[in-house]
C-alpha cells in the first residue's frame, strides 16, 4: 500500500490520477500498520486525527461548511509520498558502501567532534535518520558513545533541516506555503546550520572532556553523494521540470534514481533483490513517521474548515504576519516542542490560522523550519532523540538538559533572521 500510494503520486504529475487515490493507499497502509507503531505515537497521532475528524464535523454540523468528502484524508500526502521516495537513496550506493561508512581513523578532541557533527549534517541533509544509526554505530564499535558523541549526532542531525530540501519539515512547509522563495530560506537557513556546528564543537567541547573522544572522519568521496543529489535538484527545478515543487521532484528523482543505480550496477537480478528487501523491510519501518504526517494533515485539514466556517473567512490568527507575531509563533513551537508535540503540531495549527501572500509565505517558511531544527534537538520526544535513546539507551530528558543553552542560543539567532526577514513587510 506505501509503495502503490508513492506510485501513484509519481504518476500523478504526467496522468490525471486523482489525489483521493493516494491518499486512500497511504492512509490504507496506515491502517494495516496501526497495531505496530508504539502506543506513545498511537496515542499522538491518534488524538491528531480524532480532533481533526471532529472539527470537520463541527464545521458542517454547526455551521454548514462545504466539506468535500473526497478529499478529507488529503491533508500532507505530497510530503508522506516525499518520504517515501527519498528512503529509496539509501539504495543508490553499493551494498558494501552502505554498511561501512568511512572509519573515524583514530581523529578524537574538537576535530573529532567537528567531524561527527559535519558528517551527519552533510550525509544527513540527504539520508535522514539513518545516518546517525550508521555514524553512531560506527563510533560505538570505539566504546559506548558519550554525551559529547550524542550531542554531535543530535545537533549534526536536527540543524539540516534549516535548508535541507531533502528533508520532511521543508516537504511540510513547501506545502503550506508554496509560494515561498527556497532560494531565500537556503540563504538563511545555511548560515544558521553552519554556525550550530561551530557552537557545538565550541560548547560541548567546554562542557565535556572531548580529549580523547572518538570523532568521525567524513571522507571527501562522501560528499559526492549529497551534493550530486542537491545539484540534480536544483536543475530539474530551475532548468528542466520549473512547473513542478521541489517536493514533488525529490518525490519523482529519488526512487528513479535508485532504480537506475541498480539496473546498472547489478541488471535486473541485483534490483529485484535489494528494492524487494527495502519494500519489505525500510518501508514498513517508516510506519511511525507516515502516521504522524497524515494525521497532522487531517488536523489541520479539521481546524481550517472550522475556522472558515466559523468565521466566513474574515478571521486570521495575526492579521499582518510580521516581526513579533512570528517571533512569538517561533517560541511556542518551540516550547510546545520542550513538553513533548512534535514541531510539525505546531506548525500545521499555524498554517490553519494564517492567511499569507508570496513575501509573509518566505516568513512563515523560515519559522516553521527553525522552529522544527531547535524543537526536535531539545524535545525529549522528537523522532531524534526518541532514536538515540531506543539504539544507544540515553534518555530523552537527558538530551533536552544537554540541549537547553544550545535552544536558547540558536533562538537569539532565530529571532534575529525573523527581524531581518520581515523588515520590508
Amino acid at each position: 500500500m506505501t509503495l502503490a500510494g508513492l506510485l501513484t503520486q509519481i504518476l500523478s504529475f504526467v496522468l490525471p490520477i486523482p489525489a483521493p487515490l493516494t491518499s486512500v493507499l497511504l492512509w490504507s497502509s496506515v491502517a494495516l500498520m496501526w497495531r505496530d507503531i508504539p502506543h506513545r505515537n498511537q496515542w499522538q497521532a491518534g488524538s491528531l486525527a480524532v480532533l481533526g475528524l471532529v472539527m470537520l464535523l463541527l464545521a458542517w454540523w454547526i455551521y454548514g461548511a462545504d466539506i468535500q468528502i473526497l478529499h478529507i484524508l488529503d491533508g500532507n500526502i505530497f510530503v508522506a509520498a516525499m518520504l517515501v521516495g527519498v528512503s529509496f537513496i539509501a539504495l543508490i550506493g553499493r551494498p558494501a558502501e552502505q554498511a561501512a561508512p568511512p572509519a573515524t581513523r583514530g581523529i578524537t578532541g574538537r576535530r573529532g567532534l567537528a567531524g561527527t557533527w559535519l558528517g551527519v549534517h552533510l550525509l544527513g541533509a540527504i539520508l535522514n535518520l539513518s545516518t546517525v544509526f550508521m555514524v553512531g554505530d560506527r563510533l560505538e564499535r570505539r566504546g559506548p558513545l558519550t554525551d559529547s558523541q550524542l550531542l554531535g549526532l543530535n545537533r549534526g542531525l536536527s540543524s539540516a533541516a534549516l535548508w535541507s530540501p531533502f528533508f520532511a519539515s521543508m516537504g511540510v512547509v513547501i506545502t503550506l506555503a508554496p509560494g515561498l522563495s527556497y532560494t531565500d530560506l537556503v540563504g538563511i537557513g545555511l548560515p544558521l546550520a553552519l554556525f550550530s556546528g561551530l557552537l557545538t564543537v565550541f560548547e560541548v567541547s567546554r562542557r565535556f572532556d572531548v580529549q580523547h573522544v572518538a570523532g568521525f572522519s567524513l571522507a571527501p568521496r562522501s560528499l559526492l553523494m549529497p551534493v550530486s543529489m542537491a545539484s540534480l535538484v536544483m536543475l530539474f527545478h530551475y532548468v528542466l521540470t520549473p512547473d513542478l515543487t521541489i517536493v514533488s521532484i525529490i518525490t519523482l528523482l529519488m526512487p528513479s534514481i535508485a532504480l537506475l543505480a541498480n539496473l546498472l550496477r547489478g541488471g535486473i537480478g541485483l534490483a529485484r533483490t535489494r528494492i524487494g528487501r527495502h519494500i519489505d523491510y525500510r518501508l514498513p519501518a517508516m510506519r511511525g513517521e507516515i502516521t504522524l504526517f497524515l494525521c497532522a494533515g487531517l488536523l489541520t485539514r479539521g481546524l481550517s474548515s472550522l475556522v472558515d466556517a466559523a468565521t466566513q473567512g474574515d478571521w486570521t490568527l495575526f492579521p499582518d504576519f510580521s516581526t513579533l507575531p512570528a517571533m512569538a509563533s517561533y517560541l511556542a513551537i518551540v516550547i510546545s516542542a520542550i513538553a513533548g508535540l512534535h514541531p510539525i503540531i505546531g506548525v500545521s495549527i499555524l498554517a490553519s490560522m494564517l492567511d499569507l501572500d508570496g513575501a509573509h509565505q518566505t516568513l512563515f517558511g523560515f519559522v516553521a523550519l527553525a522552529s522544527w531544527a531547535v524543537g526536535t534537538s531539545v524535545g525529549p520526544l522528537s523522532g531524534i532523540n526518541l532514536s538515540l535513546q531506543g539504539r544507544y539507551g540515553v534518555s530523552g530528558y537527558r538530551m533536552m538538559r544537554h540541549n537547553l543553552l544550545y535552544a536558547l542560543i540558536m533562538s537569539g539567532l532565530v529571532l534575529a533572521g525573523i527581524a531581518w526577514l520581515a523588515r520590508d513587510l
